[in-house]
């Protein structure tokens, strides 16, 4: 991965409101929760930073390996909530759309577990981490601990 720009350095004022308002959304809910999601998304659209990042924040928060390995079977594996389910399966949705709308059982399961206003703020966290995801493998950017570094084959 070669990086191709620094964000923060071509666009500093946005790229401080894009990062204050992800921070601000990701501590609507709970810590956990939120780190699934973004490891999630970040599997689905293959952004190595993030998942490295992700992962290891969901570690700092408690999160243990067995469910940060399991994550890509969430579906099979007996570990998530019925909370934590039908926040995966809104994230894939989302993440998703170009694959088509089929998206209406991954709402019901949300609004079951998500009230109206969790509802935005999960997907609100959805729409970022996708960005994110696009920002970084957009420009190749590789972070270590909240670094820029350069990746190694």
């Amino acid at each position: 991965m070669t990086a191709k720009l620094d964000p923060y350095t071509a666009a500093p004022q946005l790229m401080k409101s894009w990062t204050a308002l992800s921070i601000s959304v990701a501590a609507s809910l709970e810590p956990s929760l939120i780190e699934l999601v973004k490891i999630r998304a970040s599997q689905i659209n293959q952004c190595a930073n993030c998942i490295n990042m992700h992962t290891a924040e969901a570690r700092e928060k408690g999160e243990t390996e067995q469910r940060i390995y399991l994550l890509s079977a969430w579906r099979e594996a007996p570990y998530y909530t019925p909370r934590e389910r039908a926040a995966l399966g809104w994230t894939e949705a989302l993440t998703r759309l170009s694959e088509g709308h089929a998206h209406e059982a991954a709402y019901e399961a949300l609004k079951a577990e998500f009230s109206e206003e969790e509802q935005v703020k999960l997907t609100l966290m959805i729409n970022i981490i996708n960005g994110w995801n696009r920002i970084a493998v957009g420009f190749g950017l590789w972070y270590e601990n909240g670094v820029p570094a350069k990746a190694t084959a």
